[in-house]
């Protein structure tokens, strides 16, 4: 149907009515991705839900925080049947050990800080199910992340959430274009996690006081060690933990169990200095620590480049602003191609903590445009 001025778009944004447009809704039972389901549900759509299990079923039934355990599983499928759609839940477990689980062990191992939340969104969310919806023959694909996709002058743009405290674009900086002119953020404009419950509480959803996950959803306690040995069996060597200047410290139980800009929990006690983790030297299994001022990091080399601007990426360099973590405002930056395909990334004011395994997300200064980010793969 060729589109006028007169032509009136539904809210997803086609020109035809809600009843005719057929959306999948990625649910991973929490009260988010329910609100989404439903909200659109209401609203005419024809919604089909879809829950992903990426892991083994039964051990996750006993883990409470899990995004995708048993319970989560029910919850979504609950919140169908009351809003009257049809739900599948998909087994995805091998592919999301293989594309998932298996690199971050191995990262971890690399003595790199991986962020396996991001690859599940780049390589099964985003990747296969989005292909998924497709053979269901879906118009478009609605998750309940906290970022909004706005329509520019070139196309739809990527833009940080209305919610400072909820925006999750640093986990979504590696969709592309393709997949965004596909999928939906129907949460992105909410100004805070109290109108979501809101909305849960209006379809009388029983998720609506359903705590957020706060964990990774295969390490629901937070003990990445013992997860990483379980997958790895004797990745735990015990080492030295050395200073920069050569001094022996004291001693540890695996790389594994640090991480770049630790301090606590280091076990290196009475000394004069705090020190912090400014290197992990896998090799020779040693921690190496410092004083606070080797952790400042000026610039840092990112591959894998997802570039959502409109200007030619190899046309930089780009004055951008960049977030090293996900807990960080974003900085004043450049950004330098390199032949490769990668590229250097010069933060105005260095930063700490920088690590390899990280993302280094891409925004264009003075807008909340997402302009996409790159992998930070060694030590600057």
């Amino acid at each position: 149907m060729p589109l006028d001025s007169t032509t009136k778009l539904n809210s997803l944004g086609f020109a035809k009515a809600p009843s005719e447009t057929r959306v999948v809704v990625a649910m991973s039972g929490g009260v988010d991705s329910s609100v989404v389901a439903a909200e659109l549900a209401a609203q005419g759509y024809d919604v089909v839900g879809v829950t992903l299990q990426l892991y083994d079923h039964g051990a996750a039934l006993a883990k409470k925080g899990a995004c995708c355990a048993g319970r989560d599983i029910h919850d979504a499928r609950r919140v169908a049947d009351e809003m009257g759609f049809p739900h599948y839940v998909l087994d995805y477990e091998n592919t999301f050990r293989e594309a998932v689980i298996d690199e971050f062990a191995d990262s971890y191992l690399g003595g790199a800080t991986p962020v396996p939340c991001i690859r599940c969104n780049e390589r099964v969310k985003f990747r296969d199910l989005l292909e998924t919806a497709k053979d269901l023959d879906a118009d478009c694909m609605a998750t309940g992340h906290y970022i909004q996709r706005k329509m520019g002058p070139n196309g739809a743009e990527l833009h940080c959430a209305a919610d400072d405290a909820r925006d999750q674009s640093y986990f979504l900086f590696s969709t592309t274009q393709e997949q965004l002119d596909y999928l939906r953020f129907p949460l992105g404009h909410l100004q805070s996690k109290s109108d979501t419950r809101a909305l849960a509480a209006k379809y009388g959803l029983g998720v609506a006081d359903k705590p957020d996950s706060q964990d990774i959803c295969f390490v629901p306690d937070g003990d990445y060690a013992s997860v990483i040995e379980k997958l790895r069996p004797g990745a735990a060597e015990p080492g030295e933990i050395v200073h920069a200047d050569g001094r022996v410290l004291g001693t540890h139980k695996g790389v594994i169990h640090y991480t770049i800009g630790q301090r606590r929990g280091l076990g290196i006690g009475g000394l004069d200095e705090p020190l912090y983790v400014v290197k992990l030297d896998t090799e020779n299994c040693r921690v190496i620590v410092g004083p606070k001022e080797m952790l400042a990091t000026r610039v840092v080399p990112v591959r894998e480049i997802n570039w959502l601007g409109d200007a030619d990426f190899h046309d930089g360099p780009h004055e951008i602003s960049v977030k090293v973590r996900s807990t960080r405002p974003p900085r004043p930056a450049i950004l330098r191609p390199l032949p490769d395909g990668g590229a250097e990334v010069e933060l105005l004011t260095p930063e700490e903590g920088v690590s390899p395994g990280q993302a280094c997300v891409f925004y264009e200064t003075g807008t909340t445009r997402v302009l996409g980010g790159g992998w930070i793969w060694r030590g600057a």
